[in-house]
């Protein structure tokens, strides 16, 4: 028989689901608010008020034994120095939960958890209006992270100068073989230079020709 065996498994092993809910206690205590699954929230408002009933004592045996749950050491220590003395005189209902719709992919449904009586808390807005835009930003966050890496992975491109967008495809930028005959020709002539030119003219053969006769 099943007769009172409501206990909720989430679908984690027993090791698992006790280490989700320490974490998860853990940062409802440091951030007063924290978002998650209407099912996890249901299931870890049972356990952090206990954890929250122990503080209110405040004895030794009473931090062991929330130790042996909540490995954090700052969050446990907030929980006995600002939590306990917070509520000791409210007799149970510590946390609240605000329903916020279904989470964009899955569709499941998604709440907000929080701790009663602190309005100065800012990991997540109370209304549901504000808890939806959150969602949503975070999901746009997420993509365009996704985006960056993409840009990031991709070969980079090589800038083409203005000179290169001129040049026609297919064909090479002769400009510095020009520039060096042109160079060149416009050098003086030296006087071996002369001397070679004075051979090769018609006027020197003329006169051989009448040396010889």
């Amino acid at each position: 028989m099943r007769h009172r065996n409501d206990k909720t498994h989430l679908n984690r092993s027993k090791s698992h689901r006790k280490a989700m809910l320490g974490n998860m206690s853990a940062a409802l205590f440091m951030h007063r608010r924290i978002i998650t699954t209407l099912g996890k929230a249901r299931y870890t408002r049972r356990f952090a008020e206990r954890m929250i009933t122990f503080a209110r004592r405040g004895s030794v045996a009473d931090r062991r034994h929330v130790k042996r749950y909540i490995r954090d050491g700052e969050a446990v220590k907030l929980l006995f120095t600002d939590l306990g003395p917070h509520f000791k005189n409210r007799n149970g209902g510590y946390t609240r939960i605000i329903k916020i719709g279904s989470r964009q992919g899955d569709a499941a449904p998604m709440a907000i958890l929080e701790l009663v009586g602190f309005d100065d808390a800012v990991a997540a807005p109370t209304s549901k209006k504000g808890a939806k835009s959150r969602l949503k930003t975070a999901q746009k966050s997420a993509v365009e992270g996704k985006k960056k890496k993409k840009a990031k992975a991709a070969p980079e491109k090589r800038a083409v100068s203005p000179e290169d967008k001129d040049l026609e495809p297919g064909t090479i930028d002769s400009s510095p073989v020009e520039d060096a005959e042109i160079k060149s020709s416009a050098e003086p002539l030296t006087s071996e230079d002369e001397a070679a030119e004075s051979t090769d003219s018609p006027e020197a053969e003329t006169s051989d020709e009448e040396e010889k006769e």
